[in-house]
């Protein structure tokens, strides 16, 4: 069976992995089975990248933000280079990929829980959802959340179902990638069952985490089908009830027309 809109709520088309085919690739995608693709910004290229394609690609649209793991080149202005950004395109729909990482040794916290904290406030100042990652940091990140209460996404969920109904009941959305699909993956089958479907989004976090069934390759949007079947088995629906439904979500959430 051919699904179709497909949205993505999270991915990566200006990675390298995509240099030899990626405009070939997204008008493809876009104008067949994929409704919509979000770019969460990770730097400044990234950012300009993402707002590039969003002019360039009707049903494209892009985050800004600065991802935890690329301080080490964060601008010194970087809150006055997103109030630049801001007036570069209108259709920035949300503050991100911002968060926490604890993953690596030599990790600065305290610069990460700073430069999270003042791009939730910058996020809320323009009334824009958060893309969050969170690794290894959950405790942070919540006791964050709870403090600032954003509207936004926690993207990638690797977490459990205790957090995961806390998360929603902050008012925020769980997105899935291709992990969920993953044999012996228990723990987000588990949380899967702690978010409502209003509350559910999809992604792939390109070209990372293809699916069962494309392991080991680059991943795409058009992959996403397969976390769909994966949600649609354990929650008793059908994957195209669960692509439409999401779909709906992350245009709700992002306030997409």
């Amino acid at each position: 069976m051919e699904y179709t809109n497909i949205f993505d709520s999270h991915c990566h088309y200006d990675d390298r992995a995509f240099d030899g085919d990626r405009d070939d690739l997204i008008a493809e995608m876009l104008s067949k089975n994929v409704s919509g693709l979000i770019h969460a910004a990770t730097d400044k290229a990234s950012c300009l990248y993402g707002i590039e394609y969003a002019d360039k690609y009707p049903k494209f649209y892009t985050s800004i933000g600065f991802h935890p793991e690329n301080l080490d080149s964060l601008p010194d202005d970087y809150i006055s280079e997103l109030e630049n950004m801001m007036t570069k395109s209108r259709k920035i729909v949300a503050v991100g990929e911002i968060g926490l990482d604890y993953h690596y040794d030599g990790f600065d916290r305290e610069k990460q829980l700073e430069v999270f904290s003042r791009q939730l406030d910058f996020a809320a100042s323009h009334s824009l959802p958060v893309i969050i990652h969170s690794r290894n940091a959950t405790e942070d990140t919540m006791e964050l959340l709870r403090k600032k209460r954003p509207t936004g996404v926690l993207h990638c969920f690797s977490g459990s179902y205790e957090t995961a109904c806390e998360v929603v009941s902050l008012g925020m959305y769980i997105g899935f990638t291709g992990a969920l699909t993953f044999k012996g993956n228990k723990k987000s089958v588990r949380a899967l069952g702690a978010v409502p479907k209003d509350r559910l989004l999809l992604e792939t976090d390109c070209p990372y985490m293809a699916p069962e069934g494309f392991r080991g390759q680059r991943s795409d949007s058009r992959m996403i089908f397969k976390v769909a079947e994966t949600v649609a088995l354990h929650t008793g629906s059908d994957p195209q009830t669960i692509l439409n439904q999401t779909a709906g979500n992350a245009k709700r959430l992002f306030g997409i027309q």
